[in-house]
């Protein structure tokens, strides 16, 4: 059985979202840039607009930040008041589920089915996460000092922060931003990626809604000059950006020229290891394939890596390949798709040629074809690829596409020798009937995060990022809210 790609014209061209200018101090502000153009990858329709911000709209929104923070009235909030600011944005999104699903399913492809979870809802989970961090965290505290009398040390916001994000889960990664950033007292000016700026730049609505003051979030839509204007803007005291490692290496080079502080949370090439007596029952055979294929692969956690033992290899195979093959492709509207397009044709035409690459190396297609159907919409069909080896361009690379590759191991020391064998260090997952088997292996990986028997190695409450390439710092957790402040000794 073969993939089905149905594609239908689900968005009316008249049904346009657009935004001019820039969001700063509270409100809307004419901006002079070009219209960036929002169409859906699957059906091709525009959807809306935003203006690009010059250099001059960044200053414009970082003078809004720093007069903000300068003032106090964010920062000088009582912390649990400014925790239920947070869960009243978390209720204003939630409240707009079905309308926010339905635009990012339409701007970024993902299937609408998962999208209210894997978009909004984790978007939601987020805020509320730091809504009631933000009432219990500890930002004083008095300690005796060791040449006597008490030092108070404090942890004050650090300033206004740049936060850049990518296109793939708009609100969500926007959401890992602002929630530890507003908790903090900080102000933002927040940069969202130009193939998919429309949900982030509803956001603001729903801000004033939730009561936060003008000029403590703010919205410069752009590309890549609006994000390097925002890098360099001198009263920017933290970037956060998340998005590929190449991107990350530029921002982290300029922040260290200026030393400013950053976060980055960049590319993966997460590895699954399926240890020799994982039971393939229908649940974890869903699970393994969603860890690859969820959000068409356009995850930076993608377990694309799946690592299977020597002994076993054919029979998981082709398990997978049958599961992956099955998928249903399609108008990410459609109730019945499990997976929509990749961002665009570039994208499209890059992964079919990295496939086409693999298989001139000796990689095998098990599931899935080299080339996708013509017509409407950048579909590639989900793919597993069998017979690859960890040297491999395909096994190395973020392909940020629905493909899998099988990599076969002899034993579990090779298994996680293979998987740490990688420029990236972002996530993993080990999946085994003997789930404390499995946590031992998974102490033995150099990544971020590891799920046992998941394919969802995040969690909100705990801290969020990678070894090696994958970045610098953690989102989520204390952790995610500690990197917004900066410690302060008062010795009395």
């Amino acid at each position: 059985m073969t993939a089905r790609i149905v594609v239908s014209k689900s968005y009316e061209r008249d049904a346009v979202h657009h935004y001019e200018g820039i969001y700063a101090a509270g409100t809307w502000i004419p901006g002079n840039g070009p219209r960036i153009e929002v169409f859906s990858p699957a059906t091709e329709e525009l959807l809306g607009w935003v203006t690009e911000a010059s250099a001059a709209d960044v200053a414009s929104a970082v003078a809004a930040a720093r007069a903000a923070l300068d003032d106090s009235a964010w920062a000088g909030l009582a912390q649990d008041e400014r925790g239920a600011v947070l869960d009243r944005l978390a209720d204003g999104i939630e409240r707009r589920t079905d309308e926010l699903a339905d635009l990012i399913s339409a701007e970024v492809g993902s299937a609408r089915r998962w999208a209210t979870f894997g978009q909004i809802g984790t978007t939601v989970a987020v805020l509320r996460t730091y809504a009631k961090l933000a009432g219990e965290y500890a930002f004083e505290e008095v300690r005796r000092s060791a040449m006597g009398g008490d030092v108070l040390v404090r942890q004050v916001p650090v300033g206004v922060v740049g936060a850049i994000t990518p296109w793939n889960a708009p609100l969500f990664t926007a959401a890992l931003k602002l929630a530890p950033a507003l908790a903090a007292g900080c102000t933002v000016v927040l940069k969202p990626s130009p193939e998919a700026p429309l949900a982030v730049c509803a956001l603001a609505a729903i801000a004033e809604e939730a009561g936060i003051p003008p000029g403590v979030l703010n919205i410069v839509p752009g590309g890549v000059s609006t994000g390097e204007a925002l890098v360099s803007a001198a009263d920017v005291d933290k970037i956060s950006f998340t998005g590929s490692t190449a991107a990350g290496k530029r921002i982290g080079a300029a922040c260290a020229a200026q030393v400013r502080r950053c976060t980055l949370e960049l590319g993966g090439k997460s590895a699954a290891i399926l240890l020799d007596d994982v039971e393939l029952d229908r649940r974890t055979v869903s699970a393994i394939v969603s860890g690859v294929m969820a959000n068409s692969g356009q995850v930076c956690v993608a377990q694309t890596r799946l690592l299977i033992p020597e002994q076993r290899y054919d029979e998981i195979v082709g398990v997978l390949a049958e599961a992956v093959d099955a998928l249903v492709v399609g108008d990410p509207a459609e109730p019945t798709t499990q997976v929509g397009p990749v961002i665009s044709t570039g994208a499209r035409d890059r992964i079919l040629a990295q496939v086409a690459d693999a298989v001139g190396e000796g990689a095998r297609v098990v599931a899935g074809e080299v080339v996708t159907e013509g017509g409407t919409g950048s579909f590639v069909r989900p793919t597993l690829l069998a017979d690859v080896d960890n040297t491999m361009r395909v096994a190395r690379e973020e392909l940020f596409g629905p493909v899998g590759v099988a990599i076969r191991y002899r034993n579990v020391d090779e298994a996680v020798a293979i998987a740490n064998d990688s420029p990236y260090g972002l996530a993993a997952a080990v999946w085994s009937a003997d789930a404390d088997r499995a946590a031992e292996v998974a102490l033995r990986l150099r990544v971020g995060s590891v799920s046992v028997n998941s394919s969802a190695p995040l969690d909100f409450g705990s801290p969020f990022g990678g070894f090696k390439q994958s970045g610098i710092g953690r989102e989520g957790g204390p952790e995610g809210l500690a990197s917004f402040l900066e410690p302060q000794t008062i010795i009395r």
